[in-house]
């Protein structure tokens, strides 16, 4: 049985009803804009739903529980409100002000972020630059009283919504005129306004209509040095300590919608006819839901398992890769058997399925693909660290 507390359960409920009410009813209208009208973020934060975790001093609840995240995760996957990013805001990006942020940038930032004021994203991918952040040609240059931003990023989520973003670049010493090495990074605060920043158009894509994703442009923008997130040169580590949490974000998200996917595919096939019957009571069918429920349910155990061990402080990058390979692996499976089961209406947007299949396809690439994961996996396989734990 799954451990939620009393207060965590009447939270879902709670949750469930704000997307019903606030979100869902203008998803068709946001799909048809191309991106997620910025009172949707307003609206979480005016009901305490937009994070959590953040100090009651900032205007959190000051919770790290990491199932409260859980369940807001879990809720927008069944409201099938996925393109409204703000566990992307929330869980994400938010963090960062907490794990390497100083107390300034906290009290300058989290209050707005959690009012829902302030909209948040990251900016590491570039063209040349995505699982592999070595290829990354944007440039922090020390210029001592302040930095030099240069360069542009792709791809990125809330690109057009985002008022402040936390950008990844080559970092530069005073005086330097080629990093100290491949991962050597600075992690900067870019905000809405600064001379120099601009945004391309609101990219188009396969799937995820509403979700604003666009390119970014830098040019000689000046980071005061307040704005410096960290420690100058050791962005990549900085960001390597959130990608545990962040695929556990994704794997979180990859069980609920299978379930959902699941869950849909089960009523339409209860209620189509082929051949004078159910496609229910089809043995293939039978076969086909039986494997899946069985794949979505042991995802589901591990998900939650892994949820248990974060918030104990024991999530490791190696569970959380087997996390988001297994569980993008299994929602696309779910995906693509739900389309083809719902046949010919499955292809049609009307129906969820078509569009939950679209949605779902970047989740095999996005956070680290499949690839990557199984090369972390394979790497920790034939590591002293794997032997040692064996015995």
């Amino acid at each position: 049985m799954r451990q939620f507390t009393e207060e965590q359960t009447l939270f879902r409920s709670s949750y469930r009803q704000f997307l019903e009410e606030e979100i869902k009813p203008h998803m068709a209208e946001w799909r048809e804009a191309g991106i997620v009208d910025r009172s949707a973020f307003r609206k979480a934060g005016e009901r305490g739903m937009l994070m959590i975790w953040p100090d009651e001093k900032y205007g959190g609840l000051g919770d790290p529980d990491f199932r409260w995240d859980q369940i807001i995760i879990e809720e927008t996957a069944r409201a099938e409100t996925g393109e409204f990013f703000a566990t992307l805001h929330s869980r994400l990006v938010g963090p960062y002000f907490k794990n390497i942020g100083n107390e300034e940038q906290r009290e300058r930032f989290l209050p707005k972020c959690i009012s829902g004021e302030t909209i948040l994203a990251v900016a590491m991918t570039e063209p040349g630059a995505g699982s592999d952040l070595s290829g990354m040609r944007s440039t922090v240059r020390d210029m001592g009283d302040h930095l030099i931003l240069n360069g542009s990023k792709t791809y990125i989520s809330n690109g057009i919504n985002a008022d402040v973003v936390i950008v990844a670049g080559k970092y530069l010493a005073e005086g330097a005129s080629e990093p100290a090495n491949p991962h050597a990074m600075t992690l900067v605060i870019v905000e809405r306004g600064m001379e120099g920043f601009s945004r391309g158009q609101n990219l188009k894509k396969m799937g995820l209509p509403a979700q604003d994703t666009a390119e970014m442009f830098f040019d000689d923008v000046i980071i005061p040095r307040e704005n410096v997130l960290g420690t100058p040169g050791m962005g990549f580590i900085h960001l390597m300590e959130g990608l545990a949490e962040e695929r556990l974000i994704a794997a979180t998200g990859y069980s609920a919608s299978a379930r959902h996917a699941f869950d849909l595919t089960r009523d339409f096939v209860m209620e189509r006819n082929v051949f004078g019957k159910k496609l229910s009571q089809m043995q293939n069918t039978q076969f086909k839901m039986a494997e899946l429920d069985s794949e979505i349910d042991m995802l589901q155990v591990y998900v939650d398992h892994l949820v248990n061990l974060h918030n104990q402080g024991l999530l490791t990058a190696n569970a959380a890769a087997k996390a988001k390979l297994l569980g993008s692996e299994i929602q696309w499976k779910m995906m693509d058997e739900g389309v083809q089961l719902h046949g010919g209406a499955g292809y049609m947007d009307e129906y969820s399925i078509s569009r939950m299949f679209t949605g779902s396809r970047i989740n095999r690439i996005l956070a680290g693909s499949s690839e990557v994961m199984k090369l972390i996996i394979g790497r920790d396989i034939f590591s002293q660290n794997y032997q040692s734990m064996l015995n």
